[in-house]
């Protein structure tokens, strides 16, 4: 496969500050899914509702540790486990949102991977998965810790 398309679409009603959306995909996984500036900006915790920001954060980790998954069993490791976490802190300084970094944490369990070998291979997949060059106007640190 050379070339593929993903599509997600999203629907407001309102205003910005009052109004709220839906979020909709092929996959059915986010099918009529519900969003607000509201959920977006005033709940701390973001467990309210989704909003842009969590679901950049989940395709980044998502996306990286499938990347690394790939590079390393290219290179003759089989992953028992990769978790990562992908953390965007927003910031509203300069007179509008903007994303300020990107940090990813991730935790690996590679059998017969050394650290040295370890950290060559998660920095890689960070710059060659396809969301971290998506992101790349944004500073994207990662965090590796091979257990």
């Amino acid at each position: 496969m050379a070339h593929f398309k993903r599509t997600a679409s999203a629907l407001w009603q309102g205003t910005g500050a009052e109004g709220s959306g839906k979020l909709d995909g092929p996959s059915g996984v986010l099918q009529d899914t519900p969003y607000s500036a509201l959920k977006r900006f005033q709940n701390e915790d973001g467990k309210a509702g989704t909003n842009p920001e969590e679901l950049i954060a989940a395709a980044h980790a998502g996306c990286y540790i499938m990347a690394l998954s790939f590079r390393l069993s290219g290179a003759g490791f089989t992953p028992a486990e990769l978790r990562c976490s992908a953390t965007i802190d927003m910031d509203n300084s300069g007179g509008g949102w903007a994303f300020e970094k990107i940090t990813l944490d991730l935790e690996a369990n590679v059998p017969g991977l050394d650290e040295a070998q370890f950290q060559e291979h998660a920095n890689a997949a960070k710059a060659g998965c396809p969301v971290s060059k998506a992101l790349s106007a944004v500073p994207i640190e990662l965090n590796a810790k091979l257990v």
